[in-house]
């Protein structure tokens, strides 16, 4: 396993991996839902090449990018027994030159949801997104369902400049008792991650009323509503039942659709979300 942190090291090592190449691009802090895309990754192409990156352009005023997890030597233990070729670790100063003023923006899908709460993250995830894309040339990016919103952006902005690859979406890898592994929920306490289990009870809660026919948005939101209000610790910032690919707030379910939550236990925010149909 290589490991390269300049540009111009990781276009020289790019240009040795032969065959199909497969990126899964990661802030670190890996877990097992990070392994599962490497593994995906690695069945598909020839070469895999695993990007380890805390993006700052993606983190707001209020969000403190200084204790974002970050433990590059356990990252690398975890990565060197499933076979990936390439580890790109580039800097800030790599990526956000002096004088940098060039961003990537996915105006509607990125209004909504998250991009309602966290004001210019998704013009930080396009923009990094799109330069790693074009650092590594991979031919196909691997990303996980639990992030809906990111994913929506993603496959939007590498439509529409014309990136030669395809964008692979994989399922939400989850804790034994339903919780969303996330590099966020280390900083849950005991009590907290106990309660944080009942985002995934929400989203069930919701998806059981919908196979048993509720096709009202309102009454799935208003579930997931209920289920969370159920645990004092949750602080429910948003739900919602929107459409899958505009991510517009439904009336009606009528096709396929995302149901997702952002919720707070203390100081750390979670998302989670369920695709119905």
């Amino acid at each position: 396993m290589e490991i390269v942190s300049s540009l111009l090291d990781l276009r020289t090592a790019r240009l040795s991996l032969d065959g199909t190449v497969g990126l899964v691009p990661t802030m670190g802090y890996l877990h097992e839902g990070h392994l599962s895309l490497v593994e995906r990754a690695k069945a598909e192409n020839r070469r895999v090449l695993v990007s380890i990156f805390v993006n700052p352009s993606q983190f707001g005023p209020s969000e403190d990018l200084s204790k974002y997890p970050r433990d590059l030597e356990r990252d690398l233990s975890l990565l060197r027994p499933l076979g990936v070729d390439l580890v790109w670790t580039p800097t800030a100063e790599i990526m956000y030159p002096p004088g940098y003023q060039t961003w990537v923006e996915v105006e509607a899908l990125s209004k909504g949801l998250e991009g309602a709460m966290r004001p210019g993250h998704f013009r930080g995830v396009g923009t990094v997104v799109a330069k790693l894309f074009n650092a590594t040339q991979p031919d196909k990016a691997y990303f996980g369902q639990k992030d809906a919103q990111q994913v929506a952006v993603i496959r939007r902005m590498a439509t529409d400049l014309n990136f030669p690859l395809e964008v692979i979406v994989c399922p939400t890898h989850r804790e034994a008792d339903g919780l969303a592994m996330s590099s966020r929920n280390v900083y849950l306490n005991v009590d907290e991650r106990r309660a944080a289990v009942v985002l995934f009870r929400a989203l069930s809660a919701a998806k059981e009323l919908h196979e048993a026919g509720e096709r009202d948005a309102e009454r799935l939101r208003a579930r997931m509503k209920e289920t969370l209000a159920g645990e004092p610790l949750a602080q429910a910032q948003y739900v919602s039942c929107a459409d899958y690919d505009s991510l517009e707030e439904l009336d009606t379910v009528t096709g396929k659709a995302l149901l997702s939550l952002a919720v707070y236990f203390g100081k750390t925010r979670l998302i989670d979300n369920f695709v119905l149909g």
